[in-house]
This record gives C-alpha cells, sequence and structure tokens, in this order.
C-alpha cells in the first residue's frame, strides 16, 4: 500500500497569497532596528561634538552680527547689516586684508614647496633615518608665543641678528618693522618655520606608500632622482599635495600669534603695516571699540573670504588630481541617439548596433550589411603530422 505525502496547495495564478503576513518577534524587530541604527550611533559623537564647537558659534555669531552689541552694555538694537556696512567703510579693514593676503602668500607657496622637497629627501636611505624624521617635527611642538618672541629678537631693526649677519656681507640694515614688505617677510618666516616640519611629515607618510615598483621601472628605463619625483612620486601623491594646499589656505588666513607677538604693540605698528584681519577682529571687540556687533561681521566676512579662497584653490588644484590620459569625451546628445536606436532595435527584434562619437572610429550604422563571414582555421587532419613545441617531425 502507498503512502502518499500531503503536497503544498497550489498559488493562485493571479500571484495573491490568502496566508497572514508573518508576526516578527520582539528580538527580532529589535536586531533589524540595531542593524539600522547603530551605524549612526557610532558615528553620532563626531558630529554632537561638531554642532556645538562649530554650527552653534558659527550661528551665534550671525545672530550677533545683526545686532548693536556692546562688551559692556551687552546686546543693543537690531540694525541689521549696518554693522557690514560699518566694517566695509573702514580703511583699517581693508588694509588688514591686503596684509594678510600678503602674509599668506609669503608663507604658504614656500612653506608647501619645502615641504615637499624635505620630504623627497627623508624618503631615501639616509643613516638614522627616524631621527632626521622626527627632528623636522621640533618647531612644531615650540609654542607660537615662544617662536614670534625669538624671532621677534632676530629680526630686530637695530641690535637683530639678521642684520648683524647682512651687515657682514656688506648688506645695509633692514628695517623689519618699519617697511611693511619686509615685516611680512619676518613673520611669513616664523610662520614657515612652525608648520614646515609638519607638513613635511604628511607628505611624506604619502611618499612611504607609493609602490617601490614604479622606482624600480623608472631606474631601468633610465630615470634620474629628478626625473622620478616628477614623473612618480607628484603624481601619486596629488591627493595629499590637495590636502595640504587647502589646509594651508585656512591657515594662512587666519594668522593671530605671531602678529600679535611681534612687536610689543601687538596691533601691526603705528601704521597698522602688519595687522592681520583676525587681529583686526580681536581690536574692533577688545581694544578701543569694544564692539561685539561689528566683531562679529568681521569674522563673518573673514569666513566668506576663506571660502572664496578655498574654491580658487580647489578648482586650480583639481586640475593636478584629473592629471593624465583621458578618454574621448562622449556628448549627451551622442548618448540619447544611442539609446533611442537601442529601444528602436530591440522593438524589431534585431540586434543594436553601435556608433562611434563624432571624432571616434565608425562603427556598423544601422541597415549597413553584415560582415562577410570568417573562414575557421583549417583542422589537423589524423594523417596529417603533428608538431609539439621542442620537437622534430618524424
Amino acid at each position: 500500500m502507498a503512502l502518499l505525502s500531503p503536497t503544498k496547495p497550489a498559488q493562485p495564478r493571479d500571484g495573491s497569497d490568502d496566508r497572514p503576513p508573518r508576526r516578527l518577534g520582539f528580538s527580532q524587530r529589535l536586531g533589524r532596528l540595531d542593524v539600522k541604527v547603530s551605524p549612526y550611533l557610532y558615528i553620532s559623537p563626531f558630529f554632537l561634538l561638531f554642532a556645538v564647537v562649530g554650527l552653534f558659534p558659527l550661528a551665534y555669531t550671525a545672530v550677533v552680527s545683526v545686532y548693536e552689541w556692546n562688551l559692556l552694555g551687552g546686546q543693543g538694537e537690531f540694525v541689521g547689516m549696518q554693522n557690514y556696512v560699518d566694517v566695509l567703510q573702514q580703511p583699517t579693514f581693508w588694509k588688514s586684508v591686503g596684509n594678510t593676503f600678503s602674509i599668506f602668500l609669503f608663507s604658504s607657496v614656500p612653506q608647501v614647496i619645502m615641504a615637499i622637497t624635505i620630504a623627497a629627501l627623508l624618503d631615501q636611505n639616509l643613516r638614522a633615518a627616524t631621527f632626521w624624521r622626527m627632528g623636522v617635527l621640533v618647531p612644531f611642538i615650540v609654542a607660537p608665543v615662544a617662536i614670534s618672541m625669538i624671532f621677534g629678537r632676530l629680526f630686530a631693526d637695530q641690535y637683530g641678528f639678521i642684520n648683524e649677519l647682512l651687515g657682514l656681507v656688506g648688506i645695509d640694515p633692514i628695517a623689519w618693522h618699519g617697511d611693511r614688505i619686509a615685516s611680512h617677510v619676518a613673520i611669513a618666516t616664523m610662520v614657515n618655520y612652525r608648520w614646515t616640519g609638519y607638513n613635511t611629515l604628511i607628505f611624506l607618510a604619502a611618499m612611504q606608500a607609493v609602490p617601490r615598483d614604479l622606482y624600480e621601472a623608472a631606474v631601468i628605463d633610465g630615470a634620474g632622482r629628478v626625473r622620478q619625483f616628477f614623473s612618480v612620486t607628484v603624481p601619486q601623491i596629488r591627493a595629499t599635495v590637495i590636502f595640504v594646499v587647502i589646509t594651508s589656505t585656512v591657515g594662512g588666513m587666519q594668522i593671530f600669534d605671531e602678529v600679535r607677538m611681534y612687536d610689543a604693540g601687538g596691533l601691526g605698528g603705528p601704521n597698522r603695516d602688519w595687522m592681520t584681519t583676525v587681529v583686526y577682529l580681536y581690536d574692533v571687540a577688545w581694544g578701543n571699540q569694544k564692539n561685539f556687533g561689528r566683531a562679529a561681521a568681521v569674522a563673518w566676512l573673514l569666513f566668506l573670504i576663506i571660502v572664496a579662497v578655498g574654491m580658487v584653490n580647489f578648482l586650480m588644484t583639481q586640475r593636478i588630481a584629473t592629471a593624465g590620459p583621458k578618454g574621448a569625451k562622449i556628448s549627451r546628445r551622442h548618448t540619447k541617439r544611442l539609446m533611442a536606436e537601442a529601444r528602436a532595435a530591440a522593438a524589431r527584434g534585431e540586434t543594436p548596433t553601435t556608433s562611434a562619437p563624432p571624432g571616434g572610429t565608425p562603427g556598423p550604422q544601422p541597415g549597413s550589411p553584415p560582415p562577410p563571414p570568417v573562414d575557421p582555421p583549417p583542422q589537423p587532419s589524423a594523417d596529417s603530422p603533428t608538431t609539439n613545441s621542442g620537437e622534430d617531425v618524424r
């Protein structure tokens, strides 16, 4: 007697299912919730901290900038954009902006060049390589105030060490605190002394990640050290170069410690020849004006300037990141035409054909005759002798 096992009921042809949906238990729903929510919880501390110390001060500064806000009297009347108009009408503000750009150019450009050059030297096989690599970071450990005080004495007008050295070679003393460009060079020297080693280690870390096979292939091709640097090293660290340029730009537009400690007054000299925008902001808020509303307006104007300069640097360095051989560009119109031809061929039941973009190699066009068939290569018969590699035909 045969036993018949129960069969699964057939599904309706319309695809509907009359069975009730399965209810998930509490542990299963908790597991699904954990998978969806836990990644956001892991990264939430950074965003919470950034919102507290980054976004909130930025938004609160924007609120302060539209009020008459005094250091002693507190919040006053709503003045709208009047604080911005007052700041833009002050010649000292525009002079501070010019000083900031001048010091930025004297510091950031040589800084990046020196950093990548020193990193290339430290990337070679040197004795006590760790000692030299850690030695370039020593200036970064020293406090900015100490560096400013030391360099302020070195660049003194009358008894400075730099002028003494210039006198030994027959050069007249330079008024480091009296000439505008000379003061910018002196302050930029402080900035370069402190930050060059830091950027050097960043470049060195990127160079250590470059595959050594590329250098071996370059040596086989006859490339020297300089050729290897420009043809292998620089293209391989493009992303790091962009990062250092952008961070140097942001830091260079916010110079404060070196300018503040360069002289006894700390406000850029009697003629404000080396006053930067951040020092001007400090003077407006806690100096003679004691006006927090205008200081907040200066902070927002400086923020917009940094964003504009950062975008210019990004557009300029993007060409470095995208340098290299590029394929043929296909226009959007050509792509739409190819898609229309493919849909029409699919509707007719034919194999879609492709055509080359303008300037490219033409392909088979719709309606063209198919190419002639290619005869297969002749197969050896059983009676013909076969030839193996390394053996003679007998």
